[in-house]
């Protein structure tokens, strides 16, 4: 398992998110997508590159709209100089 992957199924075991009952999806893929994803986590199983995918989407943290909407939060008269 990559660095990655691990840190990312560690953190989703963590949240809880890998416990209970399991559902069975279905879905179309372009097999060029399938297969690319695949590689690049290096899995081979489909399940496998699902979960994986599916827990990097739940885990992943808004910092950038966040930063966005701070856009003229910040006192215009606050020294930034150092």
């Amino acid at each position: 398992m990559t660095q990655r992957r691990t840190t990312v199924v560690a953190a989703a075991e963590k949240a809880g998110l890998l416990l209970g009952e399991r559902n069975a999806i279905g879905a179309r893929l372009p097999g060029r997508l399938l297969k690319a994803a695949k590689d690049k986590a290096g899995l081979e199983g489909t399940t496998e590159v699902v979960e994986y995918a599916l827990a990097k989407l739940a885990l992943e943290d808004d910092f950038g709209p966040r930063l966005v909407a701070r856009k003229g939060k910040a006192r215009r008269d606050l020294d930034l100089e150092f």
